[in-house]
């Protein structure tokens, strides 16, 4: 048996996976990097399909979640159905209380709808510090992301390497279509978010998300008041980590 390399550039991981199916992609990712290997579920039907495919195939990949405090009461209906589900502990992190203390007392409850600068705070105290902590220590970050979800996505690649966080990340399911990620659904009976049978392709918190309209882009629900170019909240861009 030839040995696995002790390290891996992006390149030569690419390779190493390329041809593997997602969960076979999964199965080695966390061969390679044990105890190191961590996925970020927003409870959404992309990440309930990558879940189904951790949980039920028995693949020792950490879990976890952004609890924001804004989130709607259905996301937390598909969390314990997800944890009853399969008998999982989906591990939790939230913003510093400190963080949003200052903020609500400054700002408000809704600032982010004053101003792009606002909003883009408000994502990083509540979604993009908590992910930092959740991050540390890791190798290898696995996304829902889909390349058809939005501009910014379509030039992803299935492995990349996150410079803020020092970190490879990889998006089991980049190539696959939304009906596709339905039928995985459906098929396998994973539980899903019922937002998801009223026009909510894209959940996040409550006041930042709304169902979209026939014919509009699988983004406009998010962040609706925004120009279509800034419908990103900082956790899959390539700017610095965001420091408090």
């Amino acid at each position: 048996m030839i040995a696995e390399p002790t390290s891996y550039t992006l390149e030569s991981l690419s390779e190493r996976l390329q041809g593997l199916s997602s969960v076979e992609a999964l199965r080695t990712l966390a061969h390679l990097y044990p105890g190191e290997v961590i996925f970020s579920t927003s409870l959404g039907y992309e990440d309930q399909v990558i879940t189904d495919l951790i949980l039920a195939n028995d693949i020792p990949i950490k879990i976890f979640t952004l609890d924001t405090g804004r989130m709607f009461s259905e996301t937390y209906s598909v969390w314990k159905k997800t944890n009853d589900r399969y008998g999982a502990k989906i591990e939790t992190y939230f913003p510093k209380a400190d963080a949003i203390e200052k903020l609500m007392t400054d700002k408000g409850p809704y600032s982010m709808y004053d101003s792009v600068e606002n909003r883009k705070e408000c994502c990083g105290i509540r979604k993009v510090e908590p992910l930092n902590r959740a991050l540390k220590g890791n190798k290898i970050w696995i996304t829902g992301i889909r390349s058809e979800q939005s501009a910014n996505r379509q030039s992803m690649t299935q492995v990349e390497w996150d410079a803020a966080h020092d970190l490879f990340k990889f998006h089991p399911i980049l190539d696959w279509t939304f009906e596709e990620v339905k039928q995985y659904v459906k098929e396998h009976n994973v539980p899903y978010n019922p937002l998801h049978d009223r026009g909510f392709v894209s959940i996040g918190c409550q006041p930042c998300t709304r169902a979209i309209q026939p014919g509009e882009d699988f983004r406009a629900g998010r962040w609706w008041w925004e120009d279509n170019s800034k419908k990103e909240c900082g956790l899959h861009t390539h700017e610095e980590a965001f420091k408090p």
